[in-house]
């Protein structure tokens, strides 16, 4: 008889991205079709990517950040290996470690892994163009580190930060910052996590087109 062999049922980096853009998806309350022409998209290849079976390029990756109100760099870290729930252990994230990539007019490095209920950033930028507002379902907080900052909040209007200074919006506010000379500025963003699994679960989907 040959010996048992162990099945490594743990979902791929494919298939964790997917489930993230579909956790995203539904708490956006966008159907695949909608999501799809929102990120010039065709709808079976995002039918695909959701189920792991596709990989998107970076180019599709930033459109479907913009179309859900995340970042690449978020959608790409949900594709990364997770600790379980069960594992209490504290994570560590150095100073040169974290997933890097595009977030907003900038830069934002991940300052967490595995299990978690927020996700915390650095955003890094010297954008003197505030570009568009975003709007997501995640409350978010931020602070200013290092740098000025103009902030808009859309009919709540503006306001200027300067180092120590915070501000937190509730999900669905519309918000962007620049830097009002083009210098650099630094934040640490803390955003709640409201979609898919602390765990790194991936759902079956089987609720199709919903």
């Amino acid at each position: 008889m040959a010996p048992a062999t162990s099945v490594d049922d743990s979902p791929t980096g494919d298939e964790m991205l997917g489930a993230r853009v579909r956790g995203l998806r539904k708490a956006r309350g966008l159907t695949l079709t909608q999501l799809a022409e929102a990120a010039a998209l065709s709808h079976p290849f995002l039918s695909q990517l959701e189920r792991g079976l596709a990989r998107p390029s970076m180019a599709s990756l930033e459109r479907l950040a913009r179309a859900l109100g995340t970042s690449r760099v978020e959608l790409i870290a949900a594709s990364e290996p997770r600790r379980t729930d069960a594992d209490a252990e504290p994570s560590f994230v150095l100073a040169d470690e974290g997933a890097i990539g595009p977030y907003a007019e900038g830069t934002a490095r991940l300052l967490a892994d595995g299990p978690r209920r927020f996700e915390p950033l650095e955003f890094s930028g010297s954008n003197a163009a505030p570009g568009d507002h975003y709007i997501h379902e995640e409350d978010e907080f931020l602070t200013v580190l290092e740098g000025t900052i103009v902030i808009s909040f859309g009919p709540f209007g503006e306001r200027r930060l300067t180092v120590g200074d915070s501000v937190y919006c509730r999900s669905g506010t519309p918000h962007r910052w620049h830097s009002p000379d083009g210098s650099p500025y630094r934040l640490l963003i803390v955003k709640e996590l409201v979609h898919g699994s602390v765990d790194g679960s991936v759902d079956d989907g089987s609720q199709g087109d919903t």
